[in-house]
């Protein structure tokens, strides 16, 4: 039970400058913004290994204007960036807040590849939906744990302490809302106190939490859920004890294709370059180009909530870049058939309606006319012989809502004003993707844990007084 402890009088085992609660990509991130200028965190993580939901992920960061992209002759723009992410949420999320992180996007990929050795490069070859240029950073294996394995390479280079097993329980502050420290709560269940000048709350969302979910989320209440179990929802609770405003609760990233029953993530690439789902009864029921996160509840809605993914030779190949593709083909989620007929027979699918699926993909890529999803065919993506198919499901991976900040990520309180000394980035504060599950962006996620996790660390720099970080 996350809990806030009010007063004055305090007294703690040990005094540092910053605190930053979570050391996923946004806490790690964090702390190195805050080294840089001369501000010495403490990093404080429940897992034994810092994981998070970043682990989980592919490690895609979306930037605009990085020389990665000049390299490659991509041209793009902040400002087409944060056109892109608000036309996807419907103009819901802050404008400023979206209109900082793009300009700060390519400054921060950068700083992390050149000063900190994360090995990025630009992902090339589709587009996700939504995004009009090629944007999405990653490194060479494209996962988040190779993410999280360079940034903590980083954060051990730079002399930054992380202190796992350690379950941060209690926030105190003061009768101003200023935060004078934390305790936390060891494995064993013995307690240690650390109080602090700045705390940075970077601990996600609330997805691992059954009871908010239901509450926020009810439509994905019975989703699978995809995210870190750690993430319980203490940032919102303690916000929610301190009497922060709290903004976009019912906004979340889904993910409409999760192997089944390996539950392994299947790169939504597969759709963007041709690729269909169709359900149990051999039919499509969707745009597969509207949007991962929202293809979640549309596949749940199918009968018995599963849904193939149906592909082609071409297709295969070049998803076998990602390596959680590659583990799922090696695990046997990814089945081929010669024809049609076979794949009908195979996966146990109407065999008159999967062969009028693929008659009407073909006629609409000779008329040149959109389905009735919206979704429009051309005839060099369409799907030949021999086919691939995956069995899949749909499922919550992470939460977009929380804490309401600023474009500093200073937190807010209800009637606006700004908590002293506290600041929030990642899961824990309220992201981009306005209010429901279909105004994610792909690399939403992360572009708030990194690029406002930055943001945060050299604010709370700012605020300790460092000249340098202003």
């Amino acid at each position: 039970m996350a809990i806030v402890a009010f007063g004055s009088g305090n007294e703690f085992e040990v005094q540092v400058p910053l605190v930053i609660v979570g050391a996923g990509a946004c806490g790690l991130v964090a702390a190195l913004a805050a080294k840089q200028f001369g501000i010495d965190a403490v990093v404080l993580e429940r897992d034994a290994m810092p994981r998070g939901s970043t682990s989980m992920s592919q490690g895609f960061i979306p930037a605009a204007g990085t020389r990665f992209q000049e390299e490659r002759g991509v041209k793009d723009s902040a400002e087409l960036m944060a056109e892109d992410i608000q036309r996807k949420n419907g103009y819901q999320a802050d404008p400023d807040i979206v209109r900082a992180l793009s300009e700060a996007s390519a400054g921060v990929v950068e700083w992390l590849a050149d000063v900190h050795g994360v090995p990025f490069d630009l992902v090339e070859g589709f587009l996700y939906p939504g995004h009009r240029r090629t944007r999405m950073h990653a490194t060479p294996r494209r996962t988040g744990e190779e993410l999280m394995g360079s940034l903590l390479n980083a954060v051990e280079a730079a002399g930054i302490d992380v202190l796992t097993e350690a379950r941060v329980v209690d926030l105190h502050v003061d009768d101003a809302g200023r935060v004078l420290g934390v305790n936390l709560e060891r494995p064993d269940g013995s307690r240690e106190s650390i109080g602090c000048d700045a705390l940075i709350l970077a601990c996600n969302g609330y997805g691992g939490n059954p009871e908010l979910v239901e509450r926020h989320l009810p439509a994905l209440k019975d989703a699978l859920y995809y995210g870190h179990e750690g993430n319980q929802g203490d940032a919102l609770l303690w916000g929610e004890g301190m009497g922060a405003s709290l903004k976009d609760l019912g906004a979340c990233q889904g993910h409409g294709s999760l192997a089944m029953p390996h539950q392994t993530l299947i790169t939504w690439a597969v759709m963007m370059r041709g690729g269909v789902q169709v359900n149990s009864e051999g039919r499509r029921f969707s745009n597969e180009h509207g949007g991962y996160s929202e293809q979640a509840a549309k596949v749940l809605a199918q009968p018995g909530g599963i849904a193939w993914n149906l592909f082609d030779r071409r297709i295969h190949q070049a998803a076998l870049e990602f390596e959680d593709y590659r583990n799922a083909h090696i695990a046997g989620a990814v089945r081929t058939f010669d024809t049609l007929e076979d794949m009908a027979i195979g996966l146990g699918l109407p065999q008159e309606a999967l062969l009028d699926t693929f008659a009407e993909m073909h006629a609409l890529a000779e008329s040149g006319e959109a389905d009735g999803f919206g979704r429009c065919f051309s005839l060099e993506d369409l799907l030949s012989a021999p086919y691939h198919a995956i069995k899949v499901t749909g499922a919550l991976f992470h939460t977009q809502g929380g804490l309401e900040v600023t474009s500093q990520a200073r937190v807010l309180r209800q009637d606006g004003s700004v908590f002293p000394n506290l600041f929030a980035a990642g899961g824990a504060a309220r992201g981009v993707s306005g209010s429901g599950d279909s105004g994610y962006l792909s690399g939403n996620g992360l572009l708030s844990a990194v690029v406002l996790g930055a943001i945060a660390g050299r604010e709370a720099a700012r605020e300790l007084g460092c000249d340098s970080a202003a």
